[in-house]
């Protein structure tokens, strides 16, 4: 099984004690995800993060309706976590974010190792365009998120 890798990063102009916990709360993930995408948290709030948290989503992926569980496997606030697909749509998905703070903010940095059904031509051509547009996606709200709310 061939894994690929996506490493993303954002300097925030919040402290880590205020970043940190937008990151901690898994319904967040619906703002940061595409509206294409149609991404819902199905796990009731609050969902209590520590390593054995699984937590369900709903998606559309090229239309095609998908159900994603992962599963917190480490949970190290404020700086670090890692999810884990369980199911979903990917052969293997994990996804570590790293928090550090610098110069009156913080640093995020996402590393993700996956695997695809279908190899590298199907991961070329669809899934890494799609994974890199869902981060370029996701810096872009996180930028005017944390900008907006920089010096409350």
């Amino acid at each position: 099984m061939k894994v690929h890798t996506l490493d993303a990063s954002i300097w925030l102009p919040q402290p880590i004690a205020y970043v940190f916990p937008f990151f901690g709360d898994a319904h967040n993930l619906e703002r940061l995800t595409p509206p294409f995408l149609k991404f819902n948290v199905i796990t009731p709030a609050p969902i209590v993060m520590a390593p054995g948290t699984r937590i369900r989503y709903r998606l559309q992926l090229h239309g095609i309706p998908i159900s994603w569980e992962s599963e917190i496997t480490a949970w190290e606030p404020p700086h670090r976590f890692i999810d884990e697909q369980r199911h979903g749509p990917y052969r293997s998905w994990k996804h570590e974010h790293r928090f550090a703070e610098r110069e009156g903010g913080t640093d995020v940095s996402d590393h993700v190792d996956y695997a695809v059904w279908g190899g590298s031509i199907v991961n070329a051509l669809f899934v890494a365009p799609d994974v890199r547009g869902i981060f370029e996606y996701r810096t872009r709200i996180l930028t005017e998120f944390f900008a907006a709310t920089a010096g409350r």
